[in-house]
């Protein structure tokens, strides 16, 4: 049976995820709009065959109208020590900006939204791997500003009748094709060291060494980004009108920063020199992720669980974009 063809509006488009998301939509068939400010994105990253629009989300009611059938909306700022630094920021933008998409989706009778959410509303979690019914408890106001969205689409579900998943993710890496990390600042980790294997810097940087886990470094649950844009097809035939469900994307396994360090050594074949730096603001011990929901609800199952993989594919995008800067 063919796919139905689908138009869909995908908010921060040109940044990583969001550029990978609407690749895959377009790679359905679908039709893609992409809505970006390119204040963290980056308008090459616009995948070919979607059309681009150049404005702030606050303005979404502009061009929402009634021809589209669902939002992906993953336009938000996500540095978490700005956020501990500039919290209006995250505030202003984050929260009023999907405050501002969701009455343009409710004057367009737009019923459909997937939500770019975050790991970071759960904190410090008591038990791992977190669940969806893990208390949330944001160590930062950018985990705050997200988990406040996730309160306003809760809400407007029921109310509304919005059909809804948010998705939480972990820490996302790797890269799809010609599409992949390059935040500006940078502050993953897995681009941070591949930046090392080119010489754009001298070594990497290891926030903290005393956290209470096995090595001292903090753990995250790395995630492949084609996987987390796959789960997001999948929410978007899974959402019922009037429920907001919840999923959490990860692979259930934890690596910690020196774990990380030197699988890009091995991938890489590069020495990777480390020096210590003091802790940063907000960062929880231990962030890995329950999958169970996102399996038993959405149908997924990620295919690229191996760290060394999602390297590789990092790797390859950023060698790439060093020859070419370099050519």
């Amino acid at each position: 049976m063919t796919e139905a063809v689908r138009k869909y509006l995908v908010t921060g488009g040109a940044g990583y995820v969001g550029s990978v998301v609407a690749a895959h939509l377009l790679e359905r068939g679908h039709r893609v709009a992409v809505l970006d400010d390119l204040s963290t994105g980056f308008a090459e990253a616009v995948p070919a065959g979607a059309e681009f629009i150049e404005g702030r989300v606050q303005d979404a009611a502009r061009w929402l109208d009634d021809s589209y059938d669902g939002v992906l909306h993953f336009a938000a700022f996500s540095q978490v020590g700005e956020s501990v630094g500039k919290p209006e920021k995250y505030w202003e933008n984050n929260v009023g900006g999907t405050m501002a998409l969701l009455a343009a989706m409710r004057s367009a009778g737009v019923r459909r939204l997937v939500f770019s959410s975050t790991a970071a509303t759960y904190g410090e979690p008591a038990n791992i791997p977190i669940t969806e019914t893990a208390p949330t408890a944001p160590t930062s106001p950018y985990g705050a500003s997200k988990l406040a969205v996730d309160h306003m689409i809760g809400g407007e579900c029921t109310a509304h009748g919005l059909a809804a998943v948010s998705l939480r993710y972990f820490n996302v890496a790797g890269a799809y094709g010609s599409l992949g990390e390059r935040h500006a600042p940078e502050s993953h980790l897995v681009p941070l060291v591949l930046q090392v294997a080119l010489g754009g810097r001298e070594a990497i940087s290891v926030y903290g060494d005393d956290y209470p886990t096995p090595d001292g470094t903090c753990v995250r649950d790395y995630i492949h980004v084609a996987d987390l844009a796959e789960a997001h097809l999948l929410a978007l035939d899974a959402m019922t009108a009037g429920e907001h469900l919840i999923c959490n994307l990860g692979n259930g396994n934890g690596f910690s920063v020196r774990e990380v360090v030197e699988t890009v050594r091995k991938v890489t074949g590069h020495p990777i020199p480390e020096v210590m730096a003091p802790r940063r603001a907000g960062d929880p011990a231990v962030l890995v992720a329950s999958a169970e929901a996102a399996r038993e609800r959405l149908g997924w199952t990620p295919s690229r669980p191996d760290l060394a993989d999602v390297v590789a594919d990092a790797w390859a995008f950023a060698r790439a974009r060093h020859e070419g800067d370099h050519a």
